[in-house]
């Protein structure tokens, strides 16, 4: 049964934000104007939601993670504590000329994740990135190129060390480019450096 969301009344929620219904918005959290935060998400104390970012069903992100616009995250999105999506290529406080810098004076990207991914804590993602479905990013990583689906990425710069499955276990080769999940039992196949669900 759906319940209305739960908002801490420390959380700074905008008048122009959408929350699902059973989300929850813990202490101190902050979610700008035009953000739409989907039903069942939990934001954790101290997280920032920017202007007009996306979170699908069932996201979770964690406590001080910080997900600046224009970012998207679909469905069933895992976002560690003190994440950090990036949305400026060349930052700067200032033009060339001595001014401060304003929102019209550098195009904003994003970082997009894609279905059941997951950041692990303090990671950081320079956009514009793509995280794939199901991926995982190790704590304290660096992702500075798409992330592929299943991949398990670690390092700075993050790199592919390995596949998880939709389990979030990591896989186990079983020869010939076919591996299996050994929490679920579900198997994989790898080609040309892509895996698929088999």
């Amino acid at each position: 049964m759906d319940a209305p969301a739960r908002i801490a009344v420390t959380a700074d929620i905008d008048a122009r934000a959408v929350i699902g219904v059973n989300s929850q918005i813990w202490h101190l959290a902050q979610v700008r104007e035009h953000a739409r935060v989907g039903p069942g998400c939990i934001v954790g104390r101290g997280a920032y939601i920017g202007p007009g970012v996306i979170l699908g069903r069932n996201c979770k992100v964690q406590n001080y993670a910080l997900v600046y616009e224009p970012a998207v995250l679909e469905d069933g999105v895992f976002v560690g504590p003190a994440v950090v999506f990036t949305n400026d290529v060349f930052p700067r406080a200032i033009n060339v000329d001595g001014t401060r810098k304003t929102a019209d004076d550098w195009p904003m990207v994003g970082v997009i994740v894609r279905t059941g991914a997951s950041i692990g804590a303090r990671a950081v993602c320079i956009a514009p990135v793509t995280i794939g479905r199901w991926s995982m990013v190790a704590a304290g990583s660096v992702v500075t190129k798409d992330v592929a689906e299943f991949a398990l990425v670690a390092g700075v710069p993050a790199r592919r060390i390995g596949w998880v499955g939709r389990s979030g276990v990591a896989l186990q080769e079983a020869g010939d480019g076919q591996f299996v999940c050994p929490a679920t039992g579900e198997k994989y196949t790898e080609t040309e450096g892509n895996l698929t669900l088999s």
